[in-house]
């Protein structure tokens, strides 16, 4: 059963209750997305990462992102605790409202401490049913919020649900946004249970997989710690999205979506 901790919104609870299980179709608005291997292709062999990243040649190695959305919460600074001690990086798709403004400090550890901060709307309105002005406010409002914290502004962002048009990637390419989606969920927005959640992972992790969890809900950031200990058994590398596409490079406006295998 789907509980939530006290003060969270129930606009924001129904929209994540959906999130990961309605996907939208993506071909069907004009919007073609880029798998992580056509994106390391499209680079050739030069190396566009540039940014200080760790130089992992995720053609050669295993690799798998881990990636939260709609956080910071409660339970970030514990998940960073997790993270730093395994020493495995993540991207965190950051919900302005309520998390980026109520937890400051945690959105400047996430950055300070090597991983992807990045965007997920100012209230996590659906996108696709926002006009322009609309898209472009859910968007700037969080990359100003991020910036003001940690003095660099997301390259990355997940429409909420997943779902994007031809608008909403106008305006990401504006913002200098690429839209990143996933492809392995646990639905962690549906349950407490951490044993299924971890299941739910191991079963479906893949190469250039990309893993989407919430650290917000009571089950999930428990399941964390045994998830990144079997992948790592079964010889995965843990990467950022964009270590995952180098050397090629998220580019503004562009969908980038796993493949399964």
């Amino acid at each position: 059963m789907f509980r939530s901790r006290p003060g969270r919104t129930r606009a924001v609870t129904t929209a994540l209750f959906a999130a990961a299980s309605l996907m939208l179709t993506l071909g069907a608005c004009g919007v073609d997305p880029l798998t992580p291997q056509e994106a390391r292709g499209e680079a050739g062999t030069d190396d566009k990462a540039g940014d200080g990243a760790r130089r992992v040649d995720c053609a050669k190695v295993t690799c798998i992102a881990l990636t939260f959305d709609a956080g910071p919460g409660e339970d970030t600074p514990h998940l960073l605790d997790v993270l730093k001690e395994k020493q495995v990086p993540a991207t965190f798709f950051l919900l302005g409202s309520k998390h980026v403004d109520r937890y400051p400090d945690v959105v400047r550890r996430i950055a300070d401490e090597g991983h992807e901060a990045a965007n997920h709307t100012w209230s996590h309105r659906i996108l696709t049913d926002l006009d322009e002005s609309e898209v472009r406010d859910e968007l700037s409002r969080t990359q100003d919020a991020i910036e003001k914290i940690t003095g660099r502004k997301p390259t990355l962002m997940r429409p909420p649900q997943g779902r994007t048009d031809g608008t909403v990637s106008d305006v990401s390419r504006e913002l200098g946004l690429a839209q990143i989606l996933w492809s392995i969920t646990a639905k962690d927005y549906s349950t407490t249970d951490s044993a299924l959640i971890r299941q739910r992972v191991l079963e479906n992790a893949h190469r250039d997989g990309i893993i989407l969890l919430h650290d917000i809900y009571d089950g999930t950031v428990p399941a964390v710690p045994s998830i990144i200990d079997e992948l790592k058994r079964r010889g995965f590398t843990f990467v950022t999205v964009p270590e995952l596409l180098a050397p090629g490079k998220a580019e503004p406006g562009e969908v980038y979506r796993p493949e399964r295998d």
